[in-house]
């Protein structure tokens, strides 16, 4: 399970998804000791299994994968494990159109995490990230308050968090990851100015995965490209790439964002890198 979670952090996408089945059968191994622990495993390995296909746009299997995660966790008792597999669910969810069911699912999650009294940064941390997930969907679902509600809520609740979480922390949530959330939900919103005003101080190595990183060049690209700059979504897409190549080349979003930079700006420098690289991926 480390070694799935190094190659999401890393980008590596397809090798992912060529070791997931393995794991996914050793999980199902482990899960007949009836060991809740055991059985929270294995509900993150249909977490993390969701994640990756999302990031693919594969959201039929994504949502099969999801249950599952939902399945396991309940199973199990464990907080965490079902927080994780709501936010896979809900993230599913929102990405077939179903805004208020996701939204429901995230509201749910997020309550349900407070509830445990939040004694721990872990817990703490997977508060921060239910509220995260939460305000992203609502600002998709066009519900502008709730959405910037949300997002001052998880700042609140993130400024209890280390700069640097544990690499083992299954919500490895930091104040700045809060902020990079802030980016997507003021873009989500139609308010471009605002997404990048509250990304202008972000930095790379504040972010500790590749993932998070190429994260941070891709939401400020398309804040960028959004504003009607292509200079500048071309330099912070190229910053992606050289992050995570996978993180933009795999993104069906950030491709179309790409093929639309080489169709109406091709003379800019670096929109021919980007669009020789995801043309070879595909």
């Amino acid at each position: 399970m480390t070694a799935a979670r190094e190659l999401y952090d890393k980008g590596a996408h397809q090798r992912l998804l060529a070791a997931l089945p393995g794991l996914i059968a050793d999980g199902h191994a482990a899960a007949a000791s009836r060991r809740d622990l055991d059985q929270a495993l294995l509900s993150s390995v249909y977490s993390l299994a969701s994640a990756v296909l999302i990031k693919l746009g594969c959201y039929d299997r994504a949502r099969s994968t999801a249950d599952r995660a939902r399945t396991w966790a309940e199973v199990s008792g464990s907080p965490l494990a079902t927080a994780a597999a709501a936010r896979e669910w809900a993230i599913v969810l929102r990405h077939q159109q179903q805004f208020t069911d996701a939204q429901r699912v995230m509201s749910s999650a997020a309550a349900d995490v407070e509830a445990t009294g939040l004694r721990t940064d872990a817990a703490a941390s997977a508060y921060a990230q239910m509220l995260c997930t939460l305000a992203y969907t609502a600002a998709r679902g066009g519900q502008r308050t709730d959405a910037l509600a949300m997002t001052e809520e998880a700042r609140r609740a993130a400024r209890r968090l280390p700069e640097t979480p544990p690499a083992s922390r299954l919500f490895p949530l930091s104040p700045a990851a809060v902020d990079l959330y802030a980016v997507g939900v003021h873009w989500a919103l139609g308010d471009a100015g605002a997404a990048l005003e509250t990304g202008k101080d972000l930095r790379a190595e504040q972010f500790p995965t590749a993932e998070r990183r190429a994260r941070m060049g891709t939401d400020m690209a398309r804040a960028w490209w959004a504003w009607n700059r292509p200079e500048q979504a071309t330099h912070a897409l190229l910053d992606a790439y050289r992050a995570s190549p996978g993180e933009v080349r795999d993104r069906p979003a950030i491709r179309g964002i790409i093929t639309e930079l080489a169709e109406r700006h091709p003379r800019i420098s670096g929109v021919r890198e980007l669009h020789t690289a995801v043309t070879r991926a595909s």
